[in-house]
């Protein structure tokens, strides 16, 4: 019964938008303030797949169909493994003297290739995204 009601009920109004656009944007704030108090705690509510959770829950809601959800949790993993260089390349270039914006930027320019470099590699393979 639950689960006819939910696929037929498609929200369509600027309020359903409103409140996806607010609970998404407390999850980074809450992040943000978590790290002012720990570090360690914030890094463990961000490295959960929050985003990709929301997204999953907002596409059920909408009446997307499991096959959907499930072929976006799949390519979801496979784009993964190239945004890991960011996170122990930004630390080693800030530790080793380079200004933030600068190791930022650096960070998110090898991500980027990485990105490049896997979906290459996934095509190869007979990977689709």
């Amino acid at each position: 019964m639950i689960q006819a009601m939910e696929a037929s009920y498609i929200p369509s109004t600027m309020l359903y938008y409103a409140t996806k656009a607010i609970v998404s944007a407390l999850v980074i704030v809450a992040i943000s303030e978590i790290a002012k108090r720990s570090t360690g705690f914030a890094a463990l509510v961000a490295s959960l797949p929050l985003t990709s959770l929301l997204a999953f829950v907002w596409l059920r809601i909408e009446g997307a169909p499991p096959e959907k959800i499930a072929e976006l949790s799949g390519q979801i993993f496979w784009l993964i493994i190239p945004s890991l260089i960011l996170f122990p390349l930004l630390p080693f270039l800030l530790r080793n003297g380079v200004g933030f914006w600068l190791s930022l930027g650096a960070s998110i320019a090898a991500t980027a290739g990485a990105y490049v470099l896997m979906l290459s590699l996934l095509r190869r393979m007979g990977v689709g995204l």
